[in-house]
């Protein structure tokens, strides 16, 4: 639990033992309204409503009034200790509060631009672009024997050649989970497998076992199964990764057109050594 909550929980739970009646409801939703004064700082609503929406589930199964105690506690404790502060703010505090204050700031245009909405002409577009009707891909079911050595492979085709059953060798012999169900791969495309895999695959006839093959894992004998055009996805069941892929497209031409405008000069960090980042008792000093 973060130590900032504990406060809160602390407060939550012994305000559970003396809950008064509510009070008459008020309208409150002005996030400007003024809850406390410490000194002259102002403590809002929104200030409570923005802790509160940090906080993890587990502050869900709290009453609302005693989270309202325990935040507006909270901030007023934050607030006192902040203005007693002596001297300035430590380096590493400043640039965590520049660095929340810059995501934050981002947060809030990439939201902007995600309410601009998707244009439904777009989202048909990108659709048949990527879902064509008339594709022809592939889609193979397979399963495979995967061994160490090619001897091992060699002596294993060698069996399948006489009266052995592949799936029981792959029982038997296979490494890797597959075994369990005698090799069997399921379904998959172009991109899914290694290229030596795939590439063998495309070659078999179904029924057919290949010579040994050697990829990264050791060394497979691969029996094709059966093979399918790839069924189109429908339009529904991909709409959001649609819309995801237009608004990520929105928003990298939007920074881009940034980029263009600004004025933006990089150091030479050619020979920076880049293991410092780890080393953070830098923010320290």
């Amino acid at each position: 639990m973060p130590a900032i909550t504990k406060p809160i929980m602390a407060a939550a739970l012994a305000a559970m033992l003396c809950i008064a009646p509510a009070a008459q409801a008020e309208d409150h939703t002005d996030p400007a309204q003024v809850l406390a004064t410490v000194d002259g700082t102002d403590i809002t609503l929104g200030h409570v409503i923005a802790l509160r929406a940090g906080l993890p589930r587990e502050y869900d199964q709290f009453p609302a009034a005693l989270l309202f105690q325990g935040i507006l506690d909270q901030l007023i404790h934050q607030t006192l200790l902040m203005q007693s502060l002596e001297g300035e703010v430590a380096f590493g505090n400043k640039v965590q509060i520049e660095n929340e204050r810059r995501a934050i700031i981002a947060g809030q245009v990439i939201g902007m631009l995600s309410e601009e909405g998707v244009d439904e002409a777009d989202l048909m577009a990108a659709y048949e672009e990527q879902y064509p009707d008339n594709s022809d891909e592939k889609e193979y079911r397979a399963s495979h024997i995967l061994v160490d050595t090619e001897e091992e492979a060699s002596a294993l085709l060698t069996e399948l050649e006489g009266s052995a059953e592949f799936a029981d060798l792959a029982r038997e012999h296979s490494n890797g989970p597959s075994s369990t169900v005698g090799g069997d791969l399921g379904w998959f495309g172009a991109g899914d497998m290694v290229d030596e895999f795939f590439d063998a695959v495309v070659t078999l006839a179904p029924g057919e076992v290949s010579v040994p093959v050697e990829t990264q894992f050791g060394w497979h004998l691969v029996m094709l199964a059966e093979t399918r055009t790839k069924a189109r996805s429908e339009f529904d069941t991909v709409r959001n990764e649609l819309e995801n892929q237009l608004r990520q497209s929105v928003l990298d031409t939007h920074v881009e057109m940034l980029e263009a405008q600004a004025t933006i000069n990089r150091a030479d960090t050619s020979d920076f050594d880049v293991e410092v980042i780890n080393d953070f008792s830098i923010l320290e000093n």
